[in-house]
């Protein structure tokens, strides 16, 4: 590896955190907005069909006339069945069973947790002592969000397993994403087309459907967050994030997701800002802060820094 290589590994461009940024406001939002649909007329069923609609309805244009990406790729069918379809259908019916603060702890809250699990068994990427410090302290913040709102209601269980699975399709997507070196666009158009083509027809011929009885509003709104925002803003900056910083960085600040959208949930939703949420808060941002730092190198003790395994990928 060149000294040039080794150095861009090791230090994140600033464009990367910037974009990292951005994808976190964005997943903070996708957490309220998607609680909003979960709580109204539609079923889980109706925003994922509005969701992939309106992307695909924006992206099909585009991929006939500018960017024809090959669809018959085994890798964006991989890559659509994790973070396309499968992440779809268990996060929107979780939103159905439990609050947004249970999303807001579980969907992004365990990404450090899994993307690390999910890149070692992949990439052989072993976290180094830095960051295994920065997971604990996570693992804390979460444990405190975890008392704050899991033991008043424990009825929504089978929501927060669908999440728990929800959150380790994400994972799977993000360490592939790197994996294979998917470019952006090419992630976005192949996600996105292949999991309307798939989705759709299932939902018109199969599926139960309440649109005729939602307001338009809430039909707009899910269809401009959810299709424009998330699907294809986010998708981009989030591939794009991947490639500079890499998946286990990406995981690591996405813990600062369940925070922020407890915070926003009080003047949004309605609800309370505890001690357990602010002591959540505190640690999960220090627990980000210090995952991101570079490793402190050892003379004789290269071992620290996080590495990639020279064995092949087992997928």
């Amino acid at each position: 590896m060149s000294s040039a290589t080794h150095h861009h590994a090791h230090h994140p461009p600033l464009k990367g955190y910037l974009y990292a940024a951005l994808v976190v406001a964005i997943w903070t939002g996708f957490i309220l907005v998607s609680r909003v649909g979960g709580v109204s007329q539609l079923t889980s069923w109706d925003v994922i069909a509005i969701r992939y609609l309106t992307a695909a309805g924006v992206l099909l244009p585009f991929w006939w006339f500018r960017r024809r990406v090959v669809l018959m790729d085994r890798r964006l069918w991989l890559l659509a069945a994790m973070g396309g379809l499968a992440y779809a259908v268990l996060a929107f019916a979780s939103f159905k069973l439990a609050p947004a603060a249970h999303a807001a702890v579980l969907l992004p809250g365990l990404q450090p947790f899994a993307v690390a699990l999910v890149a070692w068994w992949l990439l052989g990427e072993v976290p180094h002592a830095t960051r295994q410090r920065g997971l604990a302290i996570i693992a804390g913040g979460v444990a405190c969000l975890a008392v704050d709102v899991f033991l008043g209601n424990r009825a929504v269980f089978q929501g927060d397993l669908l999440m728990v699975g929800a959150a380790a399709c994400w994972a799977c997507y993000s360490v592939l994403l790197r994996r294979w070196a998917v470019s952006p666009w090419d992630a976005t158009l192949g996600v996105t087309l292949l999991t309307a083509l798939v989705y759709l027809p299932i939902y018109l011929l199969a599926l139960p459907k309440q649109l005729a009885l939602a307001p338009w509003g809430d039909i707009a709104l899910q269809s401009v967050y959810q299709g424009l925002v998330v699907t294809i803003l986010q998708m981009l900056l989030y591939v794009r994030t991947v490639a500079l910083i890499g998946p286990t960085r990406l995981g690591m600040l996405m813990a600062l997701v369940p925070a922020l959208a407890g915070i926003a949930a009080v003047p949004l939703l309605g609800e309370a800002l505890s001690l357990w949420v602010l002591a959540g808060l505190g640690l999960v941002c220090l627990g980000a802060w210090l995952g991101n730092r570079k490793p402190v190198v050892k003379p004789g003790n290269p071992s620290c820094l996080t590495s990639i395994s020279k064995s092949p990928a087992k997928l």
